[in-house]
């Protein structure tokens, strides 16, 4: 007696649980196989983008390694080497070099690091300026309601550092104004869910469009087919309205009028486990100061943790998300931070600059 199921990871999706959901006719939030191809094939997404005008960066596809060095060999670097299935977030390469681009084609191809999700890949132009995500909920022809966060990749501060699933983030993404929203909807999700519905490939979940903002303007840099982490954690407690209801509007396709914009912020901090992203450790006893629970405002969520003998105890890279909510930047930071220093585990690590710099960002 389930009357709601929402999916959050990807691979479900690809995998068609909302299409096994609804032969049974279960009420489940998210996109079908055919829809969640927009995620699950990076090949497809492009293909989409050209075909539909949508602004992204210039792209060739490969489905073998020795063309891939061929074009490699005459190419302008930065350049970005993409695997075209899911990768768990990792499937993203940025080369520098022709040695590195090399190597990245043979990791991926040959030695098969992400398995058949390397059978094919795309190698695509850089494009350098600020990223942002936009989420948009959607019965698969109107747009229900946005919500936009920033989020941060990089596994140190000053974005240095490897590649991660995401440190830390805030919402609203100060990029995400009133005239870029409306080019947003005209140029990007307006024609990426007409695209998908001329396929036949209806998108009913929440649409993440991971945008930058570049001195030529808004490209597309992907899209996924439900909302990130940690991006979720900061864009819920901005959302002015019940979540059940906006969603339950998405699966009945129910028009929903004037919803509120984000007005406060939320500023979220990512701690994590010692060598993430890469080998990490677990079995560390995590204890949370009874100081957490005067600090007003603020969310503690729960990931790589688990109970065992009575003891919490980290369980994964990223272990806990620590969310502070205020009127402005500076004050939900703050809130987010003094979060972490509440929470104690062995060589526990985060990003100390998480939201720093806001005006940057503008």
């Amino acid at each position: 007696n389930i009357d709601l199921t929402i999916v959050g990871p990807e691979i479900p999706l690809s995998m068609g649980i909302v299409d096994l959901f609804e032969k049974n006719n279960l009420n489940i939030f998210g996109p079908n196989k055919k829809a969640s191809k927009i995620e699950s094939s990076k090949i497809f997404a492009k293909n989409l983008m050209k075909k539909y005008k949508i602004p992204t960066a210039d792209f060739n596809v490969f489905n073998d390694s020795k063309n891939a060095i061929k074009y490699l060999k005459t190419s302008k670097f930065t350049i970005v080497i993409k695997a075209d299935g899911l990768a768990g977030g990792k499937g993203v390469l940025i080369v520098n070099n022709f040695k590195e681009a090399e190597i990245a084609v043979e990791n991926i191809m040959n030695k098969k690091i992400f398995g058949q999700s390397g059978e094919k890949i795309i190698i695509e132009e850089f494009l350098n300026g600020k990223e942002f995500s936009v989420f948009v909920f959607t019965d698969g022809n109107k747009i229900l309601h946005m919500l936009s966060a920033c989020d941060y990749k990089k596994a140190f501060d000053n974005d240095e550092g490897p590649n991660t699933g995401g440190m830390g983030s805030f919402a609203p993404a100060p990029q995400f104004n009133k005239s870029n929203e409306e080019y947003i909807v005209k140029k990007i999700i307006d024609p990426t869910l007409k695209g998908l519905n001329e396929k036949q490939h209806t998108f009913k979940g929440v649409l993440y469009c991971g945008l930058i903002e570049t001195h030529k303007g808004i490209f597309v840099i992907e899209y996924n087919c439900r909302l990130g982490d940690p991006e979720t954690q900061v864009v819920l407690p901005t959302l002015d309205y019940d979540l059940l209801t906006l969603i339950q509007s998405c699966i009945n396709s129910k028009p929903i009028i004037n919803i509120p914009k984000q007005k406060i912020i939320a500023v979220g901090v990512v701690l994590v486990s010692d060598g993430y992203p890469g080998k990490y450790e677990t079995g560390k006893k995590i204890n949370i100061d009874e100081n957490f629970n005067k600090i007003d405002n603020s969310y503690l969520y729960h990931a790589g943790t688990k109970f065992e003998n009575e003891q919490l105890i980290t369980s994964g890279g990223r272990v806990l998300t620590a969310v502070g909510v205020g009127e402005n930047i500076n004050e939900a930071r703050k809130i987010a931070y003094q979060i972490t220093n509440t929470v104690k585990y062995k060589n526990k690590f985060m990003r100390t600059d998480i939201a720093l710099n806001y005006e940057e960002k503008k």
